[in-house]
Protein backbone atom coordinates (compact mmCIF):
# COMPACT_ATOMS: atom_id res chain seq x y z
CA UNK A 1 0.00 0.00 0.00
CA UNK A 2 2.29 2.25 0.54
CA UNK A 3 4.10 2.23 -2.52
CA UNK A 4 0.89 3.10 -4.73
CA UNK A 5 2.01 6.51 -5.65
CA UNK A 6 5.00 4.82 -7.26
CA UNK A 7 3.01 2.11 -8.45
CA UNK A 8 0.16 4.25 -10.11
CA UNK A 9 3.40 6.19 -11.80
CA UNK A 10 4.81 3.33 -13.16
CA UNK A 11 1.35 3.01 -15.08
CA UNK A 12 1.81 -0.82 -15.09
CA UNK A 13 0.79 -2.72 -18.57
CA UNK A 14 1.03 -5.48 -17.37
CA UNK A 15 0.82 -6.40 -13.35
CA UNK A 16 1.52 -10.39 -12.14
CA UNK A 17 0.91 -12.00 -9.15
CA UNK A 18 2.67 -15.43 -8.35
CA UNK A 19 0.94 -17.68 -5.83
CA UNK A 20 -1.94 -15.57 -6.15
CA UNK A 21 -3.46 -17.56 -2.79
CA UNK A 22 -6.90 -16.25 -2.86
CA UNK A 23 -6.45 -13.55 -5.00
CA UNK A 24 -6.69 -10.49 -2.55
CA UNK A 25 -3.30 -8.94 -3.67
CA UNK A 26 -3.99 -8.63 -7.33
CA UNK A 27 -7.51 -7.79 -7.41
CA UNK A 28 -6.56 -5.19 -4.97
CA UNK A 29 -4.25 -4.11 -7.50
CA UNK A 30 -6.49 -4.32 -9.76
CA UNK A 31 -8.89 -1.95 -7.99
CA UNK A 32 -6.12 0.43 -7.28
CA UNK A 33 -4.87 0.83 -10.65
CA UNK A 34 -8.46 -0.04 -12.68
CA UNK A 35 -8.99 -1.18 -16.30
CA UNK A 36 -5.74 0.57 -18.06
CA UNK A 37 -3.66 -2.29 -16.48
CA UNK A 38 -3.98 -5.79 -17.29
CA UNK A 39 -3.48 -8.80 -14.56
CA UNK A 40 -2.48 -11.94 -14.13
CA UNK A 41 -2.36 -14.40 -11.25
CA UNK A 42 -0.46 -17.99 -11.65
CA UNK A 43 -0.85 -20.26 -8.41
CA UNK A 44 0.28 -23.93 -8.50
CA UNK A 45 -3.08 -24.92 -6.85
CA UNK A 46 -6.06 -25.41 -8.80
CA UNK A 47 -7.99 -24.20 -5.54
CA UNK A 48 -6.57 -20.91 -5.29
CA UNK A 49 -6.75 -19.88 -9.09
CA UNK A 50 -10.54 -20.99 -8.26
CA UNK A 51 -10.49 -18.37 -5.48
CA UNK A 52 -8.83 -15.95 -6.99
CA UNK A 53 -11.42 -15.65 -10.04
CA UNK A 54 -13.85 -15.75 -7.25
CA UNK A 55 -12.42 -12.49 -5.58
CA UNK A 56 -11.72 -10.99 -8.70
CA UNK A 57 -15.08 -11.46 -10.00
CA UNK A 58 -16.84 -10.48 -6.75
CA UNK A 59 -14.89 -7.47 -6.88
CA UNK A 60 -15.45 -6.48 -10.78
CA UNK A 61 -12.69 -6.45 -11.81
CA UNK A 62 -10.70 -8.63 -14.51
CA UNK A 63 -8.06 -10.72 -13.71
CA UNK A 64 -6.74 -13.64 -15.95
CA UNK A 65 -5.54 -16.70 -13.77
CA UNK A 66 -3.56 -19.40 -14.75
CA UNK A 67 -2.68 -22.84 -12.89
CA UNK A 68 0.96 -23.19 -13.51
CA UNK A 69 4.20 -23.35 -11.63
CA UNK A 70 5.70 -20.21 -11.42
CA UNK A 71 6.61 -19.04 -14.59
CA UNK A 72 7.15 -21.80 -17.30
CA UNK A 73 5.16 -21.98 -19.91
CA UNK A 74 5.59 -18.16 -19.89
CA UNK A 75 7.54 -16.42 -22.72
CA UNK A 76 10.14 -14.13 -20.85
CA UNK A 77 10.55 -11.29 -23.02
CA UNK A 78 10.84 -8.56 -20.44
CA UNK A 79 7.40 -7.54 -20.38
CA UNK A 80 5.91 -7.42 -16.54
CA UNK A 81 6.20 -3.93 -15.31
CA UNK A 82 4.80 -5.14 -11.38
CA UNK A 83 5.70 -8.90 -10.00
CA UNK A 84 4.58 -9.38 -6.83
CA UNK A 85 5.52 -12.52 -4.69
CA UNK A 86 4.70 -14.00 -1.35
CA UNK A 87 6.50 -17.32 -1.73
CA UNK A 88 6.19 -20.32 0.38
CA UNK A 89 8.94 -18.86 2.74
CA UNK A 90 8.83 -21.42 5.65
CA UNK A 91 12.04 -23.10 6.46
CA UNK A 92 11.27 -27.19 6.13
CA UNK A 93 12.43 -30.16 4.88
CA UNK A 94 12.43 -30.05 1.20
CA UNK A 95 10.05 -33.14 1.48
CA UNK A 96 7.39 -30.92 2.47
CA UNK A 97 7.10 -29.09 -0.46
CA UNK A 98 6.15 -32.35 -2.91
CA UNK A 99 2.82 -33.50 -3.32
CA UNK A 100 -0.30 -31.72 -3.85
CA UNK A 101 -1.25 -30.69 -0.25
CA UNK A 102 -1.56 -27.49 1.76
CA UNK A 103 2.17 -27.40 2.47
CA UNK A 104 2.82 -26.58 -0.44
CA UNK A 105 1.37 -22.92 0.32
CA UNK A 106 3.87 -22.61 3.01
CA UNK A 107 6.29 -25.08 2.75
CA UNK A 108 9.70 -23.57 1.29
CA UNK A 109 12.66 -25.76 1.79
CA UNK A 110 16.15 -25.37 2.71
CA UNK A 111 16.13 -21.74 4.28
CA UNK A 112 12.68 -21.33 3.24
CA UNK A 113 13.80 -20.27 -0.42
CA UNK A 114 13.99 -23.00 -2.99
CA UNK A 115 10.73 -21.92 -4.47
CA UNK A 116 11.85 -18.25 -4.55
CA UNK A 117 15.67 -19.23 -5.40
CA UNK A 118 13.92 -20.97 -8.74
CA UNK A 119 12.14 -17.53 -10.10
CA UNK A 120 15.11 -15.61 -9.58
CA UNK A 121 16.84 -16.45 -12.68
CA UNK A 122 13.98 -15.45 -14.47
CA UNK A 123 13.46 -12.15 -13.82
CA UNK A 124 16.03 -10.46 -15.97
CA UNK A 125 14.07 -11.98 -18.84
CA UNK A 126 10.66 -11.50 -17.18
CA UNK A 127 11.07 -8.09 -15.42
CA UNK A 128 10.29 -4.63 -18.01
CA UNK A 129 12.75 -2.01 -18.55
CA UNK A 130 11.10 -0.63 -15.46
CA UNK A 131 9.53 -3.52 -13.97
CA UNK A 132 9.31 -3.49 -10.23
CA UNK A 133 9.58 -6.84 -7.99
CA UNK A 134 8.38 -7.07 -4.53
CA UNK A 135 8.89 -10.39 -2.57
CA UNK A 136 7.62 -11.01 1.04
CA UNK A 137 10.25 -13.09 2.90
CA UNK A 138 11.19 -13.80 6.66
CA UNK A 139 14.45 -13.41 8.21
CA UNK A 140 15.00 -17.03 8.36
CA UNK A 141 15.27 -16.90 4.45
CA UNK A 142 18.76 -14.69 4.43
CA UNK A 143 17.81 -11.73 3.27
CA UNK A 144 21.25 -10.63 2.84
CA UNK A 145 21.80 -13.63 0.44
CA UNK A 146 19.13 -12.65 -1.88
CA UNK A 147 19.93 -9.26 -2.06
CA UNK A 148 23.40 -10.30 -2.85
CA UNK A 149 21.92 -13.20 -5.91
CA UNK A 150 19.77 -10.50 -7.32
CA UNK A 151 22.46 -7.69 -7.44
CA UNK A 152 24.06 -10.53 -9.15
CA UNK A 153 21.18 -10.45 -11.58
CA UNK A 154 21.63 -6.47 -11.81
CA UNK A 155 18.88 -5.87 -9.55
CA UNK A 156 18.78 -3.51 -5.95
CA UNK A 157 16.93 -4.13 -2.97
CA UNK A 158 14.90 -1.96 -0.83
CA UNK A 159 13.13 -2.69 2.40
CA UNK A 160 9.88 -1.47 2.61
CA UNK A 161 8.20 -3.08 5.64
CA UNK A 162 9.53 -4.74 8.59
CA UNK A 163 7.75 -6.43 11.47
CA UNK A 164 7.15 -8.98 14.06
CA UNK A 165 4.03 -11.00 13.45
CA UNK A 166 3.14 -14.13 15.12
CA UNK A 167 6.35 -15.43 15.67
CA UNK A 168 8.06 -14.56 12.08
CA UNK A 169 10.21 -11.38 11.69
CA UNK A 170 8.39 -10.37 8.21
CA UNK A 171 9.81 -8.42 5.50
CA UNK A 172 8.57 -6.75 2.07
CA UNK A 173 11.26 -5.88 -0.16
CA UNK A 174 10.93 -4.11 -3.62
CA UNK A 175 13.67 -4.80 -6.33
CA UNK A 176 14.04 -2.54 -9.47
CA UNK A 177 17.08 -2.94 -12.08
CA UNK A 178 20.28 -1.07 -11.12
CA UNK A 179 20.21 1.30 -14.50
CA UNK A 180 16.59 2.52 -13.64
CA UNK A 181 16.12 6.00 -12.85
CA UNK A 182 15.92 6.13 -8.56
CA UNK A 183 12.52 5.79 -7.16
Amino acid sequence: EEDLPLIRRLSPALCMEIGSGSGVVITALAKSLGPSSSYLAVDINPAACKATRGVGHTNGVSVDVVNGDLVSGFRKQMTVDLLVFNPPYVVTDSAEMKGTGVSRAWAGGIKGREVMDRLFPDLPHLLSARGIFYLVVISDNCLEEIEHVLARLGFSMTVLNDRKIRGEHLLVVRFVREKQCPL
